[in-house]
């Protein structure tokens, strides 16, 4: 095939490490551009693809409805591809270089107070669903994990005496997070359960940390079920998911006084520019941190 879309995705699955997840958004928006080009514009190949076909690609997406974030991430996958085929010789330049990401304005997300990440775990029950939904939340929330990282997680990744996970982030880097006393009690609490629940399935290599009521990892999906299955059982929260648990984890300990330095390595950016953006979330408050700390302030 012209395209060689499925050298791209070997590119992006053993020389990116790129996650499952990211690689088949890629992929997804590869195939749409190139069917895009064959059907709409008569380039057959992408050495024909000029910089006017990726803004008229996107032009198109966006007349279709489809949000800033979306053409971002289109676009990112369009350079990405055209950066693969220049580097195996297939085409001499990347069209894609030189377009302009679109914007996105700056959304701040709402992130709960830690009273309400309390009250939204203390209401969860007692039962072998509630006491394992417990353990993710305290998990998400108490160590800043991403949600992949979360279902990812295996048992041997739980150190019970040194308090912490190993964890593999992005690009399957490998980082140690600590946990509180809060979620280790959770986890005592939840490992016989989860014994109980293994019993159901045939012993594998892999030994999920987290397991659905079959026995088997715990989904991603399945784990956005389960905060939305909290916070309908505590109206104090709403519009939550895995991801604002992140925020809050950064939030709370800027708060407290950490370190960006710090936070960037519990939450496994690779850049600090990344972890910045949490400092907007309460301007007032590192503000008042200025004035008190600077001799110039």
């Amino acid at each position: 095939m012209p395209w060689d879309v499925d050298g791209f995705a070997a590119f992006l699955e053993h020389e990116r490490n790129f996650s499952a997840h990211t690689l088949r958004a890629y992929l997804r928006e590869v195939n749409r551009f190139a069917a895009f080009c064959e059907s709409q514009l008569d380039a057959g190949e992408p050495s024909a693809v000029r910089p006017v076909m990726v803004r008229g690609y996107l032009a198109k997406c966006a007349q279709e409805g489809l949000s800033q974030a979306s053409l971002q991430r289109a676009l990112a996958a369009i350079r990405t591809y055209f950066r693969f085929l220049a580097r195996e010789g297939a085409v001499a330049t990347n069209p894609a270089r030189v377009v302009p990401t679109p914007k996105t304005p700056q959304r701040l997300p709402e992130v709960p107070t830690v009273a309400q990440l309390s009250e939204l775990l203390d209401a969860l029950p007692s039962t072998p669903q509630g006491v394992r939904d417990r353990v993710a939340l305290e998990l998400l929330y108490g160590c800043g994990l991403r949600a992949g990282e979360l279902v990812g997680l295996n048992l041997d990744d739980v150190d019970l005496a040194a308090r912490w996970l190993r964890v593999v982030g992005k690009g399957r880097k490998e980082r140690l997070v600590p946990f509180g006393r809060q979620a280790h009690r959770a986890i005592l609490a939840y490992l016989p359960v989860r014994a109980q629940l293994r019993h159901k399935v045939k012993a594998d290599d892999q030994e999920p940390f987290l397991v659905n009521l079959q026995g088997s990892r715990l989904s991603d999906r399945s784990l956005r079920r389960i905060l939305e299955r909290a916070v309908r059982q505590l109206a104090v929260a709403h519009h939550l998911h895995p991801h604002t648990l992140r925020h809050a984890f950064a939030t709370h300990l800027l708060e407290a006084g950490m370190d960006l330095r710090a936070i960037q390595e519990l939450l496994g950016h690779a850049s600090l520019a990344t972890t910045q953006r949490y400092t907007h979330l309460d301007l007032a408050h590192l503000m008042e941190v200025y004035r008190k700390a600077h001799p110039k302030a």
